[in-house]
């Protein structure tokens, strides 16, 4: 059973104050406006407008710019609330199998949770974004979790750092996904080409790259 979190029992229940409850048209049109922009999002080629949002929602520009504040309090619902799924698979990946396996199925997953949005990543530039951001570094976190890991069971290869490894896996996830590979077959083609170039080689015993600018 879910209780309430201004629920107290007792005597105790009048001496906590309690913000008075929203309307509910409004707490609606919160719910309408972001499930548009949860959709929106996972339509290639849309251009995330406040406008564009507030058609798909049925509601008027100015009613979704009340119920968030602005575009990008309402996108940063939107995106963290797609985000929030993806980060704790991660997690819970990392405790149920070895780093490595945690690796391979959360790479596969994550290729195909970016083939279905690209907006995230196409239309967010510029914009403030705390709660998707914390997320992102969150995501990041655990997936340098399952690199160092790996590395530790000598499935994945030392000579090149964990934050190296972590920006190329990603960066390959993410194009992988802009492809549109039209199976899964060669979703796992791509996987298996990347996870067994981090292999550990003997040449990969006896040297190290450290992290450095990217050429321009």
């Amino acid at each position: 059973m879910q209780i309430p979190v201004d629920y107290v029992e007792g005597a105790f229940q009048l001496s906590i104050p309690t913000e008075p409850p929203r309307r509910a048209d409004a707490v609606r049109n919160r719910r309408l406006a972001l499930d548009a922009a949860m959709q929106l999002l996972a339509e290639p080629g849309v251009s995330l407008t406040v406008e564009t949002i507030a058609k798909k929602a049925g509601l008027g520009a100015a009613t979704v710019v009340r119920a968030f504040g602005g575009k990008d309090a309402l996108l940063d619902a939107a995106v963290s609330g797609l985000l929030q799924p993806v980060v704790q698979r991660a997690h819970d990946l990392l405790g149920e199998t070895t780093p490595t396996e945690a690796l391979r199925i959360f790479l596969r997953e994550l290729i195909a949770f970016q083939t279905s949005h690209h907006a995230i990543n196409d239309q967010l530039g510029g914009l403030d974004l705390p709660a998707t951001t914390a997320l992102r570094v969150d995501l990041v976190s655990v997936v340098e979790k399952m690199v160092d890991g790996a590395r530790r069971d000598g499935t994945v290869r030392t000579d090149i750092t964990t934050g190296i490894i972590t920006t190329l896996i990603g960066q390959t996830a993410l194009a992988v996904a802009r492809s549109q590979p039209p199976s899964q077959a060669l979703v796992d083609a791509y996987l298996t080409v990347v996870l067994d170039g981090l292999h550990p080689t003997p040449a990969s015993l006896t040297s190290t790259v450290q992290d450095r600018p990217t050429a321009p």
